[in-house]
Formats: structure tokens, C-alpha cells, sequence
């Protein structure tokens, strides 16, 4: 295992990213156990697993960070290639969970960094460990790791919490990868850019977009990132014409104009769950003159799509229908139909936040044991 270790961080950065070999060796390592439809293209060059693990959900406490660092390696050996985070999760606790699970399992052999695909997400401000006390408390937080530094400016943070600024991304990412402990990102989401719609024009917010993907092919450049897109929880979702749409040509277009057709922007993050469903019922997307649903439309423009929320927050883990079971046979809980219904769509992966070791297993027998 080569490592680096750089002057910022306190911990030796893994060297390297996940790649097509890498990938199809996991792939087919786990192709008797799992089946063959268990691994999916991601930017098309990449396999990964139907179902990863998100780390959204927890406290800001260390039982938390045990739970994500267990589940985590236990789905590095049971074949989950795919992890998912943000650095504003659980006060930056996520990321550094995914960090130490990910050393351990390859350290152990469980696998290689090749195989693993590390994705992370900037836009949100995040704390650092533990929540502060009192919103002055913030405030102080923000002058003085942000605005003092000249990291970001006060005008270009939307309601206190949030930007999309090429500097403070910058840093951010930064962050990330010394939270993650490595020295590739394989994917890199702008998080929620819709949320700047709630104080600026959406043609403003497409020039921000322009600069910080300039900014974000600058790092695939460097090798700090592998490829980069935006993660929205509305945005895609939102019928056209309401607020805090987002049309995914344009976005498309807005990496195309920083960096040209082979461009880096690869990948959208997105809810979709049975609860969920505009990405495959609703036409909210226009793509060459023609409206359609926003998993056609990526599919039209080339973007990979990763499912989030696919069992809503565990609103879907019990009490469905009737009728919904009925049109779902064949598995034993209804969190294994509601996954089953995500990972049958045209998606690369369904990210599940998982915490224990039976959540994981519950989850994993949609794709055999």
C-alpha cells in the first residue's frame, strides 16, 4: 500500500483511485455470490455495487462513528464497493469513519483501493465534531475559519449555511480528502446547488456552476478528484418552471463550457424511492426539445445516476401496502421491496444508510446470500 503524506493532514493519504480492472476484479470476485446484475457501470468505466452505503443519518457521537466504521468494512467484505458521504455529515464524523473503515479493510486484504469507489460532497458549511453550543457560537465559527481567511465571503454563502464557491469547494475538498484519507476522490458532488435558487436567478446560478466545475476539472487535472457532478435532494425532482428546478442539459452544458467535450461532470445523486418516484414518472426534464423523465434524460446526455434515499429515511423499511407487496413478490421484508423496486431501475447504485450488521444483511439478500 504506497502512501503519501502530505503537510496538512495527520494521517498518510492512500495513493490511487478506483479503476476500470480494479472494479471488474471486484466484479467478478463476487459474481457467484451476488449474480451477475449485482455490479452496474458507473461512468461507464467503472462497476459498482447495486447497493452502497450512505452515512448521513447518526449523532455526532462516537457510538455513531463505530456503528458507520463496522458496517462499512462488513460491506467491504460482503461485496459493497460504493460509499457515499458529505463533509457536513454527522459535523465531518462520516467522512472519517469511511476513512478508517476503508484504511482497515485494505490493510486486511478485504480489498484493493482500485475497487473502491469513495464519493464525498461540499456545499453545506460543516462543523467540526460536535455542534456548537449557541448560534453565536456559529457565527463565530464562520468568521473565523471562513470569512477572516478570505476562504469564501459573507455574500457568496446562501442563509448562513451554504455555497457553491470555487474557493471555499476548493478548501472543502481539501478537508475531504484528509478526512477520507486519500488522495483521490472518485467522485465529487456539488451538494444541493439548488439551495443558491432560494437568493439568486437561475441563470446566476449557472454561471457559479461554470466557475466551480472550471474549478473542479482543475482537480481532476491534479489528480484530487477523478470525476465530479451535483447531488440534489429537489433539484432534478421539481416539476420545470418551479422553484428550485434544475435542467439537467443545462447543467451539462455549464460543464461543457468549463471543461469542453470530455469534461469530468459524470455522475448525478439524486432521491428516488417508491415514495419518491419523479425521476421515472415525471416529465421534468427537456433534452434536445423533447420533456421526459430525468433518468431518460440522463441516459440521453451520458450521466451516470446514483439513487439516494431509496428507502426513505426507513419510512419504507415497514407498512407498505398491500398491493405494493403484492406487486413485489418474492422477498421477505419491505425494505428488501422497497430497494428491490430502486435497483430495478436504470440506476448504478441505491445508497442505504446502514448501521448494523442485520440492516446490511436484510439489504444485501435482494442480491442473493
Amino acid at each position: 500500500m504506497k502512501t503519501r503524506t502530505p503537510a496538512t493532514a495527520t494521517i498518510p493519504l492512500l495513493v490511487g483511485r478506483a479503476t476500470a480492472k480494479g472494479t471488474t476484479r471486484h466484479a467478478e470476485r463476487y459474481a457467484k455470490r451476488r449474480g451477475e446484475e449485482f455490479h452496474r457501470p458507473l461512468d461507464r468505466m467503472l462497476r459498482v455495487s447495486a447497493v452502497g452505503l450512505g452515512t448521513y443519518l447518526g449523532e455526532c457521537d462516537d457510538a455513531d462513528d463505530a456503528r458507520y466504521d463496522a458496517v462499512a468494512r462488513a460491506g467491504l467484505e460482503r461485496g459493497i464497493n460504493i460509499i457515499d458521504s458529505a463533509i457536513n455529515y454527522r459535523c465531518q464524523r462520516s467522512e472519517r469513519a469511511v476513512g478508517r473503515a476503508v484504511r482497515a479493510a485494505i490493510a486486511s486484504g478485504l480489498v484493493a483501493r482500485d475497487e473502491v469507489v469513495i464519493c464525498t460532497k461540499g456545499g453545506y458549511i460543516p462543523l467540526d465534531t460536535n455542534a456548537p453550543d449557541s448560534r453565536e457560537e456559529y457565527h463565530a465559527l464562520l468568521e473565523r475559519e471562513y470569512f477572516a481567511s478570505g476562504i469564501v465571503s459573507p455574500e457568496n454563502v446562501i442563509a448562513d449555511a451554504h455555497s457553491i464557491a470555487p474557493g471555499f469547494l476548493a478548501d472543502q475538498l481539501r478537508r475531504s480528502r484528509d478526512n477520507l484519507g486519500v488522495e483521490t476522490i472518485d467522485v465529487y458532488y456539488v451538494h444541493n446547488p439548488e439551495q443558491q435558487l432560494d437568493a439568486i436567478k437561475p441563470s446566476q446560478l449557472l454561471d457559479r456552476l461554470r466557475e466551480t466545475f472550471a474549478m473542479l476539472e482543475s482537480r481532476c487535472d491534479a489528480g484530487d478528484i477523478a470525476r465530479y457532478g451535483c447531488a440534489t435532494w429537489n433539484g432534478f425532482r421539481a416539476a420545470r418552471g418551479a422553484r428550485g428546478h434544475l435542467e439537467l442539459a443545462e447543467v451539462v452544458a455549464a460543464a461543457h463550457d468549463a471543461g469542453g467535450p470530455d469534461h469530468r461532470c459524470r455522475v448525478v445523486q439524486l432521491p428516488v424511492s417508491l415514495a419518491m418516484p419523479e425521476a421515472v414518472r415525471l416529465s421534468t426534464q427537456r433534452v434536445r426539445g423533447r420533456e421526459m423523465p430525468f433518468l431518460h434524460a440522463a441516459a440521453e446526455l451520458g450521466i451516470s445516476v446514483v439513487a439516494s434515499a431509496p428507502l426513505l429515511q426507513a419510512r419504507l423499511a415497514s407498512g407498505l401496502p398491500p398491493q405494493v407487496r403484492e406487486a413485489l413478490p418474492g422477498f421477505s421484508t419491505d425494505a428488501q421491496r422497497a430497494l428491490s423496486f430502486v435497483t430495478s431501475l436504470p440506476v448504478s447504485t441505491a445508497l442505504v444508510g446502514m448501521r448494523t450488521i442485520a440492516h446490511l444483511d436484510e439489504n444485501l439478500a435482494v442480491f442473493g446470500e
